[in-house]
């Protein structure tokens, strides 16, 4: 029986192999015919792609995006939102330990993640905001894409109910939401950093409660 699945695997993995060599050959063959023109125009077109978004990187790091920041009060809130895509906003206090877990992983995060601005804020600075937001519980996390709140991360509920959940948890629960790009699978949470005990929310695609960010007129999306 065991040689019998030996040679069943075998056979997959040699299937495999032929597959992708096939796959190569015929890409190969496919850069063959082309003509030295068509070759240009490919290596043009690639050039510009690589351009297009070595710009797009630098716009984002002027807006201080790859960087894990403080923010000193609410008004700078309004004006970090406004000028980016995706953001994410830490609301902390000093006194409440599970901020500083928090705070490592997004500062990991931050520097993996151009695309999105990573921000904190302490609540007792922002009154206003954390009533309109209704930021109960410390840490939240709240979810932000075109000024408008998407999605909150209260607590670690969402994380596995433990302080010791990984940076690709918190990465996978933002990927739920869209807020940065996220290449795994958004239906299933990390398995590497399950640990006994640990309980895991399943999180659904879905707008939580919008918001217009802007300091001078809001109104909600409920």
């Amino acid at each position: 029986m065991a040689n019998q699945s030996l040679d069943i695997i075998a056979k997959v993995l040699e299937q495999s192999a032929k597959l992708v060599e096939e796959q190569m050959d015929a890409h190969l063959s496919k850069l063959d015919r082309m003509d030295e023109d068509e070759l240009d125009k490919l290596k043009e077109r690639r050039l510009e792609a690589l351009k297009k978004a070595q710009k797009q990187k630098q716009e984002w790091l002027s807006k201080g995006h790859g960087e894990y920041r403080e923010i000193p009060s609410e008004k700078d809130f309004f004006d970090e939102v406004k000028e980016s895509k995706n953001v994410v906003c830490h609301f902390y206090r000093d006194s409440t330990f599970r901020c500083k877990i928090i705070d490592k992983h997004l500062a990991i995060l931050a520097k993996k993640h151009v695309e999105t601005k990573f921000i904190k804020l302490n609540v007792e600075k922002a009154p206003f905001l954390s009533e309109r937001l209704r930021i109960k519980v410390i840490p939240t996390l709240a979810l932000l894409i075109d000024g408008k709140t998407k999605d909150y991360v209260v607590g670690f509920t969402d994380l596995g109910n433990t302080d010791e959940f990984s940076t690709e948890m918190l990465e996978w629960r933002l990927g739920c939401t869209d807020v940065i790009n996220y290449s795994g699978n958004p239906m299933e949470p990390p398995t590497t950093s399950k640990k006994p005990g640990s309980k895991f929310t399943k999180v659904e695609k879905k707008t939580i409660r919008g918001g217009c960010y802007d300091s001078d007129s809001c109104s909600d999306d409920d």
